[in-house]
Formats: C-alpha cells, structure tokens, sequence
C-alpha cells in the first residue's frame, strides 16, 4: 500500500481473470498483480469483517465468488509504518557515487524488512552507509528497485535519490537493464542453449510459492547456455528479459532441472549450501544522470566455487 496514513482506495471490475474465485482470493491476487503482494487472505479477511469491501455498492461476505462485471471497491485502512532502524552491517560495495550504489550481496542477507526479517536487511545497512536513499517505495524499501532472493547471492543496484529511482525502475520496465546469472542445476542438459517463455503466477496450491501458470500470471522469459557439464549437475549462464519472483528457480523446475540446494523448488539430496546455488555475477544499466553506461561483474561466492570444486573431482 502507499505510505500515507489515511485509507486507500482500490477498484476493480472484475473481467473474465477471476470469475468465480471467492473476493478474498481474488483482492489478494489483484494485489499481487499490481506489485503489492505480501497481503494475506487472512488480512484480507479482516478488511471484509470490518465493512471496507464491496461489491456493486454492497458489502460481502470472504465466501462471495466473483461474476462477471462485478465492482469490487477496497478501502484498505491506514497502517503505521514500523521505524526502519540504520545499522552498521558491512556491505561489499562494487560501484558508488551520489546517484547509485550496487553491492555484491551475500548468501542469507533479506533485501528489505519484512515479516520475520525486521533487522539484518540490505535496507538497514543501506541507511547506515548512504543516510540518504530513494523515497518513491516507502519507508520499509528506501532505494530498492529490485531484489533478488534472501539465499541468491550477487549484484543488487539501489538509487540514492529519486531521480535516479525513476531512471532505474524505467529501464528495468523496458528490459534494459542486464542482469546475468550464474546457476547450478540438478541433471545433465542436452541442449547448449535455450530460451523459457512460460507466465508466472502464484502456485494454485500454496500461495507461497509461484508456479508456471496462465491464470493470475504474468509475461516470464529466461535465456539459458550452458557453461559445464558435471555428470548428474550442469553449470549455467542465464538472463533474464524479466524479472518475475522467483523467476529462475521457477523456470529451471518447470523444464525439469531444478536449482540444486534450493530447499523450495529444488530437490532434497542435493549440494551443501545453504540455499540455492544461483549468483548474480553481471548487472549492466545506464547511469540516470550522466547516461554513461555501466557494468559489473561479480565473482561466485567461495561456497559456490568450493562445490564446483567438489563435483570437477569427482
């Protein structure tokens, strides 16, 4: 939601995505379509009890199932926006200067605060290094433009001021941003290269998770080439034209070589790591104020090179 404490009001029309779905359900993932995901049903539940949604003018009940041409209006109440608090975590710095700032993220480091991450974020080393961030995502995402998972480690740019946020969030709009990763992948992939153009959208089964699907998704398209075949595991280069949640995990189960060490969509005999053997080792975008364009490379964390090391042995 906005960050302004006074109730905001959200109006759909529903059209054939979503008929038939119960209003909660269907809050949730227009929510979640419009980049405000993180609301539960549960949340939503509690706005229907307290009178702030309708349909054709009318309140409901959470168990109304939607029909064609039904007006559903959301006043979402107002919510004090918790203090994010700047603490003095170490940050490995790649490039920075009074527009931007792109840091090499570690394995296990949450990008902002978050339900069960309020501490520890790259926001809140962010606030200690920089003091001055962007404001266009709110008090709880300062600077962010883009994330990458808790447990990915790499490349991550963050803006220092608007103007630059708006030029960043602009270019990764138009897919001109590159963004090149690095993954590990369970089973030996016959083709050098490929492409992934299947939607995304939540899993159907645990609202969790996301899956490829064509109801509530959204445009995904992965690049893959392969770097190094290692018997049962393959090594590749991968880039993205967008940048879905959980896009590449996602992708790489659905044509069946899942992310080895991810404890979510990969498998349960698989590498020692602590999470999924997926790097963000090249970002390239052009500076918002001077035009220059830049890039940075990033080598694979030791944990990573110490299980490619591993399996090359063997």
């Amino acid at each position: 939601m906005n960050s302004e404490h006074s109730e905001n009001r959200l109006e759909w029309q529903a059209e054939s995505t979503g008929i038939g779905d119960r209003i909660d359900k269907y809050i949730v993932d227009r929510l979640e379509e419009e980049g405000e995901g993180g609301i539960s049903r549960t949340q939503v539940q509690e706005w229907i009890k307290s009178g702030a949604v309708s349909v054709n003018g009318r309140l409901v009940k959470a168990n109304y199932k939607l029909t064609l041409g039904d007006q559903v209006q959301v006043d979402v109440p107002a919510a004090e926006e918790p203090e994010i608090v700047a603490e003095d975590i170490p940050l490995d710095i790649v490039y920075e200067d009074s527009d931007v700032i792109v840091i090499n993220k570690p394995r296990g480091m949450v990008v902002h605060p978050a339900p069960g991450h309020a501490s520890g974020t790259v926001v809140n080393a962010l606030m200690h290094h920089c003091k001055d961030l962007s404001g266009i995502n709110g008090v709880l995402r300062p600077g962010i433009v883009h994330r990458i998972d808790k447990d990915t480690t790499g490349l991550l740019m963050a803006a220092k001021n608007d103007l630059a946020h708006v030029s960043l969030a602009e270019q990764l709009k138009e897919h001109s941003v590159s963004r090149t990763y690095i993954a590990l992948v369970h089973g030996n992939m016959p083709h050098d290269q490929g492409t992934i153009d299947a939607p995304i959208g939540r899993d159907g089964q645990d609202r969790k998770l996301f899956a490829v699907t064509d109801r509530n998704s959204k445009e995904a398209v992965t690049h893959f080439t392969v770097l190094e075949r290692l018997g049962d595991y393959t090594l590749l280069e991968l880039k993205l034209e967008t940048g879905r949640t959980h896009q590449i995990r996602v992708h790489m189960k659905y044509i069946g070589y899942p992310m080895a060490g991810d404890p979510v969509y990969g498998r349960s005999k698989t590498v020692d790591l602590n999470g999924q053997a997926l790097h963000a080792a090249e970002l390239g975008f052009t500076h918002p104020r001077s035009g220059e364009r830049l890039h940075f490379t990033a080598s694979l964390p030791d944990d990573f090179q110490h299980v490619m090391l591993s399996l090359r042995s063997r």
